[in-house]
């Protein structure tokens, strides 16, 4: 059973594992500097925790921490992200959990991107209702280069 519950301190070495997961990383391709430093990552985790306007989750899979997933941005520019653990992935985890955090918020438009390569998020965002709305170039920290991206969004 896949749920979501509040972000807990017992939670973030969890994050940071999946985080820092190199293999993971080259998957996203976008990533930050709290992805390789685990000082830059405290800081990051403080900071969304305790900002109202971020609606963050722990992603639960049969009460095992699994990922997180969350809600940003000004109101009319909202955007998901979701992380889950690489030993997670193909299970439908990231679709139960963004299914569920989509229905938290009854904000709309929603966004979100991913790399034009990253068949399972494009997949996973898909099945949650969000369409392609957009192609662009962005730089992959985790590939050292431009990168392209789609932009997709939920009505």
């Amino acid at each position: 059973m896949i749920s979501l519950r509040e972000v807990r301190d017992s939670d973030l070495p969890t994050f940071w594992e999946h985080l820092s997961d190199p293999a993971a990383q080259h998957v996203a391709a976008v990533t930050r500097q709290y992805h390789y430093d685990r000082g830059h990552f405290d800081s990051h985790w403080a900071r969304i925790r305790s900002n109202p306007d971020v609606l963050i989750r722990t992603v639960l899979a049969d009460d095992e921490v699994v990922g997180h997933a969350a809600v940003y941005g000004p109101p009319d520019e909202r955007e998901v992200t979701y992380w889950i653990g690489r030993a997670h992935w193909g299970r439908g985890i990231a679709t139960a959990a963004l299914t569920a955090l989509v229905d938290l918020v009854g904000t709309r438009p929603l966004h979100a991107h991913a790399a034009a390569d990253n068949g399972g998020s494009i997949r996973v965002l898909e099945k949650c209702g969000f369409v392609i709305t957009g192609h662009g170039k962005g730089f992959g920290q985790a590939r050292d280069g431009e990168i392209d991206e789609v932009l997709l969004t939920l009505n």
